[in-house]
């Protein structure tokens, strides 16, 4: 299986730990993967700013990137939702491309959810026994692909004592031009996130979206009060199977 990462330009750019753990997390797995470095932006934000034609454009060179690789994982479900929901819609009156476009969107999954649903494993031999998780659901990887359980069994298969915040699969308010561009109703949703977090009384928060997890770090120190940690999913994962082969 030739797998090729999609480490999208914010984890790029903010969180490149997560990339690399998501590299070693895999190859440990037994999955050859690959870094095309003609990879750059998406274009969701061109999209969802109604910049069509040059989320196109993006669309259409990583057609190319991508081409002859079994499958495309990302770190991050609003990038793959991108590939997934949109990539197909932007080529729907040109079907020379629209045929590969709904090609690339069907070898497209998420990080977790190539784990647990392509390679069918949930132990990937890490130890994070005694560590209390919560799980915050990206709005794109829950409501575009459906992604909600695959991150929490392979918490759970790793001991993790994965507890529920409230509004867990409430929008954080991130929405990457939206912050930008309505930053007081982001910061409230923020807060409204941190409530929940905060009552979960957990040790690591944690999601598979860099976005999200930016969104939700800053506000919980803003808040000046113990917070837990903030680690993309792909992070935490590495650091228990770390802990487990120190134990070894």
């Amino acid at each position: 299986m030739r797998v090729a990462l999609f480490a999208t330009c914010l984890v790029d750019q903010a969180a490149p730990a997560a990339a690399v753990a998501a590299v070693r997390l895999l190859r440990r797995l037994g999955v050859d993967v690959a870094f095309p470095e003609a990879q750059t932006c998406c274009g969701q934000p061109a999209f969802n700013a109604g910049y069509h034609d040059e989320a196109r454009r993006l669309a259409e060179h990583h057609l190319g990137v991508f081409e002859g690789f079994d499958h495309v994982v990302l770190p991050s479900g609003s990038c793959a939702a991108m590939l997934v929901g949109h990539y197909p819609e932007l080529f729907e009156r040109r079907p020379e491309v629209y045929a590969a476009a709904r090609d690339l969107a069907a070898r497209t999954v998420e990080l977790a959810s190539f784990v647990t649903d392509v390679l069918g494993i949930e132990d990937v031999g890490a130890d994070l026994r005694g560590t209390r998780v919560t799980v915050h659901d990206g709005c794109h990887a829950l409501r575009t692909l459906g992604v909600a359980e695959a991150p929490r069994r392979l918490l759970r298969a790793a001991g993790a004592d994965v507890v529920e915040a409230d509004g867990h699969d409430v929008c954080c308010g991130f929405g990457g031009l939206f912050a930008v561009k309505m930053p007081e109703v982001s910061a409230a949703m923020a807060r409204a996130k941190r409530a929940g977090i905060e009552r979960s009384r957990a040790e690591v928060l944690t999601s598979a979206d860099a976005g999200c997890l930016l969104q939700l770090a800053g506000s919980l120190s803003r808040a000046g009060r113990p917070a837990p940690r903030v680690l993309h999913l792909a992070e935490l994962l590495w650091e228990g199977v770390e802990r487990a082969e120190a134990a070894a």
